[in-house]
């Protein structure tokens, strides 16, 4: 039995290797395609020499475009951009292909600066930055494909989770809403475990104590032990639960009791041979506002003048398809719990708000938070468009422009709903509300209460600049296609 279930987690971990073959195959078409169509592009069809070669050598910038392919991928091998650690989930597969770009792109410069090559500069100009971006484009769309595959239960580690009922029940909770990060519990081994059981809240399969967890990993298929707690292992039992896995093929993963805290916060460091977890604490002066505040004021700007035509069109066709004004005002909260005028365009017929506490009564839904009236009889036909498609935001860019909204931040709020504000969620209110967030693109209308104020605190606490520009991407993608929880 433990020989058959223990090939079965091997076929199961054969998933990284098959996928990182096909993105050999993609990186290299990719790379082939760019660096040979900027050549092209750039001198044609005729055979160009690199001027400061010497005659004998005659380098012609075929090779050089063979020799920036192969080096480029080696140097994507190098620095594991197709390590089963990185790709499929957060972005350290991304920054590591443009990493080694940069540095690829530095190598290529100082062999022509030592071997006075004169390549063309137009040449390298483009084909590095659209090498960068198509290898970028191809891990992305292979990332839609696992994902799609994770959350159907397929490439994914097959995960045994070992200690306490409580941090096993919240561990098991946490990896069950995102299935795209390619961890799927198949059992758990408790303190009193009972073979046959399942957990009361989860209803995962207990597969027996603690002490048999390696049994149980093995007779479960799976292939990777996830620690929740080491109260009832303690240290030493833990190391020898390593020295029972097989390397290479069975994976131990120690997880603290840390919550809601990303990455780059996280900084683990070696003392007297104890991984101590170092964890960064949130500012918010400094630095960290100029930052934020600069990229909201050009990327405001930029879109004002981008979408000019469009927000005319939209103001006309609220204008004339309906009564009222064009943008509608409501109070909202904004940093440090100052009030300010939200703008958007007009989606609902005139006077609706005093309609509001009628219509939730009928609904039955008048104490809760973040309400959306089913089917709300007082959006107008053309409001129902602008709302699936967040259109009726965008005048929220003046917000932004003038300093009382964030393009990204915490969920704007009513002044109702600040007061359900525990100490917690009132740090939401250390940064702007943004036109989008996690909220927008993690369920939007579908969000409950707590599901939102998780979201935002994440954010808060967690806040980085190219977390915004990720988010911003995904805002695109909900807005061209909404989906069922937009309304």
């Amino acid at each position: 039995m433990v020989t058959v279930t223990h090939r079965t987690a091997q076929r199961q971990g054969a998933w990284a290797t098959v996928y990182g073959r096909r993105l050999v195959i993609t990186d290299a078409l990719a790379l082939i395609w760019v660096t040979f169509g900027v050549q092209i592009a750039w001198f044609g069809f005729d055979r160009r020499t690199v001027a400061g070669s010497p005659a004998d050598l005659a380098l012609g910038y075929t090779a050089v475009s063979v020799f920036i392919v192969v080096a480029w991928m080696i140097v994507l091998a190098l620095y594991d951009t197709r390590d089963p650690r990185y790709i499929g989930s957060g972005a350290g597969e991304y920054r590591r292909v443009v990493d080694s770009a940069i540095r690829l792109f530095a190598f290529v410069a100082i062999v022509a600066y030592a071997f006075k090559f004169d390549i063309a500069r137009g040449y390298v100009f483009i084909a590095f930055p659209t090498g960068v971006l198509v290898l970028l484009l191809t891990r992305w769309m292979w990332r839609q494909w696992l994902n799609a595959q994770r959350r159907n239960g397929r490439y994914s580690a097959q995960v045994v989770l070992v200690g306490s009922l409580t941090s096993v029940e919240h561990l098991a909770r946490e990896l069950s809403r995102h299935p795209e990060e390619g961890y799927r519990v198949v059992g758990a081994c408790v303190p009193i475990g009972e073979n046959g059981t399942t957990l009361p809240l989860s209803g995962i399969p207990v597969l027996g104590p603690i002490a048999d967890a390696v049994r149980a990993l093995r007779a479960a298929g799976a292939d990777t032990v996830a620690v929740t707690s080491s109260d009832d292992l303690g240290a030493q039992a833990v190391r020898e639960l390593s020295w029972e896995l097989e390397g290479g093929r069975e994976h131990l993963i120690v997880a603290p009791s840390l919550t809601e805290i990303n990455g780059p916060r996280i900084h683990t460091r070696p003392v007297a041979g104890l991984p101590l977890i170092h964890v960064e604490m949130p500012r918010y002066d400094g630095r960290t506002v100029l930052v934020k505040r600069a990229f909201d004021l050009v990327g405001s700007a930029v879109l004002i003048v981008a979408l000019s035509p469009l927000l005319i069109v939209l103001a006309l066709v609220v204008k004339l398809t309906s009564q009222g004004p064009v943008l509608y005002r409501q109070e909202r909260v904004g940093q440090n719990g100052a009030p300010f005028n939200m703008l958007k365009f007009r989606s609902m017929r005139v006077n609706a708000d005093d309609e509001l506490a009628a219509l939730l009564a009928e609904q039955g839904r008048g104490d809760t938070p973040l309400f959306k009236l089913e089917n709300d009889p007082r959006i107008t036909p053309i409001g129902r468009v602008l709302r699936k498609h967040s259109l009726d935001e965008f005048p929220q860019l003046f917000n932004v422009l003038f300093g009382t909204m964030s393009l990204v931040g915490p969920r704007p709020q009513r002044e109702g709903e600040v007061a359900l504000y525990d100490a917690a969620a009132r740090r939401r209110l250390l940064l702007k509300p943004g036109m989008s967030g996690l909220w927008q693109v993690g369920g939007r209308s579908s969000l409950g209460w707590e599901d939102a104020i998780r979201l935002d605190l994440y954010y808060v606490e967690n806040w980085s600049l190219t977390g915004d520009l990720l988010i911003l991407w995904k805002t695109v993608r909900a807005v061209l296609a909404p989906g069922e929880s937009a309304h």
